[in-house]
């Protein structure tokens, strides 16, 4: 939606395909037995500077709500809470010697500038050097195993300095402390102003139609989508999975295919029940008990809790196997046993929501080795999506910065298209004037709306100037341009 906004405030015609039946991905909203909220949890900081200038563009700015929060731990069994300098001093499970390397290696992270040389280092082998075996299996190793399951193994050292980075920045806004944010409807109030002001712009959006076939023909784009309909466009961006986009895309080269095969992504799952904490327990079925009413007025909620429990995992693992009965049972009975005082009768409403594909992991030399291009070998055909943030985590941020980078980058690419076409003009001059083999039919009394005339090189001379003379304009669509040029004669 983003990337939408910003090519066609540069004025490019935009059509947004969606195979759902509303745009807006991952940040969605689902009901929730009476309640309606998104559907995985999202929190906004103080540091997300991208996010924060669309809420502005879209003038939701004034309905943004923050919060103090606070962070526990659950470890072998005991709930501590984790939430400022004393509380980290005199937390339990941590010798002292094991704390001041934690806090070390934290420190030291979030003063790295450029994560490169982090790419080609695995992040078990960067923490435990830093922080040291037993700090290494108490704590980083079962939140790793929490957010990238048994992947951690071929994650690159990128993937934590990412995570600190977020935090660090969010402390550097001046508060030093933990401030958390919503807008005042959750992300369905966003996607509404969203989808108005695309609306508004003359974005066309065509929902529950999913493209099933891209194929480049050099003049232009022809795309299948799943009503059974072929369209033509002259640039296609594509916002898929990485794979996905073989399939979708035949005419990619080998070695691309090859490329985006690769790309290791997370699923994940969510239950909504109650309460929060980080866990370093592994019995502990999900990642984290996420209490979203700690930042999110409760009222929404009938001065009920709104709780996540999310778990990351492979595609292949067993657990995506698994129902929702199955799924909410175990994670139900796990509440019961990390807090004795909670009893499923609490419960008001839950459900179960899935995600494929949603957390790319950054493995070792993961920028060189698989990091997609926007730019395929197909002119006409780019690449945006989750797989191209290297130096971030996955965030509505994020993703809000990537579609910014990349409009422009796409913009640029469109640019130097045009240059390529002044050139290619020039050569067809070069042709016509200089060829002794007449190649092209054309029309000695002068050109008509089917035929050229002699002047034909001229008119294209033409052409190239108006092409340099603007080639550096933002683009723009007259809507009444057939109307002035088939205007009604005067008697």
């Amino acid at each position: 939606m983003t990337l939408a906004l910003r090519l066609r405030e540069r004025g490019f015609g935009v059509t947004l395909f969606e195979a759902s039946d509303r745009t807006g991905g991952l940040a969605k909203p689902t009901q929730i037995g009476k309640y309606s909220w998104d559907q995985f949890y999202h929190v906004i900081l103080m540091s997300d500077i991208n996010l924060l200038d669309l809420l502005m563009r879209l003038g939701l700015s004034d309905r943004l709500k923050w919060s103090k929060t606070k962070t526990g731990f659950l470890n072998d069994g005991h709930l501590y809470s984790m939430s400022n300098i004393m509380e980290f001093l005199t937390f339990p499970p941590l010798r002292i010697l094991d704390k001041l390397r934690l806090g070390l290696t934290i420190f030291y992270t979030s003063k790295i500038k450029s994560p490169a040389k982090l790419e080609k280092i695995l992040v078990e082998d960067w923490l435990r050097k830093l922080s040291g075996k037993r700090t290494f299996t108490k704590i980083w190793l079962p939140l790793l195993k929490s957010k990238l399951g048994e992947n951690y193994k071929v994650a690159s050292a990128s993937f934590i300095w990412a995570s600190i980075d977020r935090m660090y920045k969010a402390r550097r806004t001046g508060l030093k402390t933990e401030m958390f944010g919503y807008v005042d409807g959750g992300y369905a109030a966003i996607l509404d102003r969203f989808q108005k002001t695309l609306d508004d712009l003359g974005v066309k959006t065509i929902c529950q139609s999913r493209v099933t076939r891209v194929a480049d023909n050099n003049s232009h784009v022809n795309i299948g989508i799943s009503t059974g309909e072929s369209l033509k466009f002259d640039y296609v961006i594509l916002t898929l999975p990485c794979l996905e986009l073989p399939c979708l895309c035949p005419q990619l080269s080998d070695e691309e295919k090859k490329r985006l095969k690769r790309v290791i992504l997370m699923a994940q799952k969510s239950l909504a029940g109650y309460y929060i904490t980080n866990l370093t327990d592994g019995w502990v079925p999900f990642t984290a008990v996420i209490e979203m009413t700690a930042v999110v007025d409760k009222t929404f909620f009938d001065g009920n809790s709104l709780i996540y429990l999310p778990r990351y995992v492979s595609a292949n693992n067993v657990f995506c196997k698994k129902g929702d009965r199955e799924i909410q049972e175990e994670f139900v009975s796990a509440l019961e046993r990390i807090y004795p005082q909670f009893k499923r009768g609490d419960i008001v409403a839950s459900k179960i929501v899935r995600g494929k594909n949603v957390l790319p992991i950054t493995t070792l030399d993961y920028s060189k080795e698989l990091l997609p291009p926007v730019q395929t070998s197909l002119k006409r055909v780019f690449i945006v999506n989750s797989a191209q943030i290297v130096n971030g985590t996955m965030n509505v941020n994020e993703i809000v910065g990537l579609a910014n980078r990349k409009s422009k980058e796409i913009i640029e690419f469109m640019s130097n298209n045009i240059k390529e076409e002044i050139e290619n003009a020039k050569d067809f001059i070069d042709l016509f004037t200089t060829s002794k083999i007449e190649f092209m039919a054309i029309s000695k009394e002068g050109e008509t709306p089917l035929i050229y005339g002699k002047n034909l090189p001229e008119l294209v001379k033409k052409k190239i100037e108006l092409m340099g003379k603007h080639i550096n304009d933002e683009p723009y669509i007259d809507p009444n341009y057939m109307m002035r040029r088939a205007a009604m004669p005067v008697f």
